[in-house]
């Protein structure tokens, strides 16, 4: 039995996160934040102490203050990055602290 109005799933979502763009900015907020450890990697991430999205803007606590230096220095390139892997430019700004 073949269906004659089948779509693709992608185009389904698309259309249902078009429609709750509140839903749609939380799912971008939760994978700007699981970009940082994919993107930065383990040794970043074990000294990550606290991550979240507020605004569109990604927070992040670091335990090291040499780390946080080395990272605020090259701030855009990371924030281009993130947003690359998120697959839209979500992210407006980065706050290391």
């Amino acid at each position: 039995m073949n269906r004659q109005d089948a779509k693709p799933i992608g185009s389904l979502l698309e259309g249902f996160f078009d429609d709750n763009p509140a839903l749609k900015e939380r799912v971008l907020a939760i994978r700007a934040e699981r970009a940082w450890g994919e993107v930065l990697g383990p040794a970043i991430l074990q000294y990550t102490r606290s991550l979240f999205v507020k605004n569109r803007v990604l927070h992040v606590a670091l335990s090291s203050a040499v780390l946080r230096q080395e990272l605020a220095l090259s701030r855009e390139k990371i924030l281009k990055s993130l947003n690359a892997y998120v697959g839209e430019d979500f992210l407006r700004d980065l706050v290391i602290r």
